[in-house]
């Protein structure tokens, strides 16, 4: 069996901008030249984003956000500033509503707020600014003018610790949480059921570092499971989990023969695990905030913004999924993983969202 992705499938990637008819639904417009031939301007709409304090490097959803407004961008003419694509970084949770609030003062059509913590801001500004369109990843806001998307990451994660359980040779295994909140709890809930299913007596050593921004946390985490005889760890930790990374690599480059690993989270972490030429990264749940920016995006380019709606991305709708292990994990293994996935995707496996 060929190595294989649990990755979205391309279905749900944003299909090329077309030119719109006479409806009026987006600002693109169609002259004719002197050839008799068509061209399309490039669009009018313009979307930004506010990340939460992980940045827009943070190797996980704030990054995977604004991959996907860049490639929205990209795909409809739009270029990086006031008019067509831009985001602003927050430093602490105090610049949500200014950052927000300076988006929408600058006009663009569509301003998302990436994450839970900014569940409150965009509530606010959202009452604020009524004509204003808004979108929150990772939370639900009930406004008119405000689109929310939710992930079932518990699905994914259930895959991450199928994955875990199969490969783990100590029979312990580790997860690293960023800030106790209801999403990354939906990550631990489907880890350890996931784990469970295939082996109940594997040790989970489950530890929140109350940040998503603490490298260091991360590190002397990853640190004191690894010591304890942990040899696969699942982080959920945003840039924090950067640090989970650094010590594996560590404990890697000191003896290549230590069996340790990282299951990265929201993007493909791959290239965060490179040690030499070997790699740490056994997969990673991927989360695709990406396609929904795009998707959202798009929608509300053709005038057709959800506001007052909640959209929810699971494994049926190809929203979370495992990575390539690039060769990591086993063909057999990943044979096993794939009956697990088409279970939830059938709905014979129901994964809880909350830890039981």
């Amino acid at each position: 069996m060929t190595k294989r992705k649990f990755g979205l499938a391309l279905s749900m990637v944003l299909a090329a901008s077309t030119i719109l008819g006479a409806c009026g639904t987006a600002k693109d417009e169609s002259t004719e030249t002197k050839g008799g031939e068509t061209e399309s301007k490039t669009s009018d709409f313009s979307v930004a984003m506010v990340t939460d304090i992980g940045g827009v490097d943070d190797k996980s959803f704030n990054q995977s956000a604004w991959t996907g407004i860049k490639e929205f961008g990209e795909e409809n003419g739009l270029e990086k500033g006031d008019g067509g694509f831009d985001y602003l970084q927050s430093t602490s949770d105090a610049d949500y509503n200014t950052n927000l609030n300076k988006l929408v003062r600058r006009d663009f059509d569509l301003v998302f707020g990436i994450g839970f913590l900014m569940e409150a801001a965009v509530n606010e500004i959202a009452g604020q600014q009524p004509d204003a369109h808004l979108a929150i990843i990772d939370a639900v806001v009930d406004q008119p003018n405000v689109a929310s998307v939710l992930f079932k990451e518990q699905e994914g994660s259930y895959l991450a610790g199928v994955a875990a359980a199969l490969m783990t040779k100590s029979k312990k295994i580790g997860f690293v949480g960023g800030m106790e909140i209801p999403v990354i709890e939906r990550f631990e809930a489907g880890f350890l059921e996931g784990v469970a299913a295939v082996d109940p007596d594997i040790e989970v050593d489950v530890q929140y570092t109350g940040a998503f921004d603490k490298a260091e946390l991360g590190k002397t985490t990853a640190n004191r499971m690894y010591s304890s005889g942990v040899d696969i760890i699942f982080h959920a930790a945003g840039g924090t989990g950067n640090g989970v990374f650094a010590e594996a690599k560590e404990l890697k480059t000191k003896n290549p023969d230590a069996y340790v690993w990282v299951i990265g989270v929201d993007s493909d972490q791959y290239e965060e695990g490179t040690v030499g030429d070997t790699n740490i990264t056994l997969t990673s749940m991927l989360k695709r905030v990406d396609v929904a920016v795009k998707n959202l995006s798009k929608m509300a380019m053709d005038g057709e913004f959800p506001g007052g709606e909640t959209t929810v991305y699971g494994l049926t709708e190809e929203g979370v999924g495992l990575a390539d292990s690039r060769g990591a994990i086993p063909d057999d293994v990943l044979a096993q993983i794939d009956e697990y996935s088409k279970k939830i995707a059938d709905g014979e496996i129901e994964v809880s969202d909350t830890v039981k």
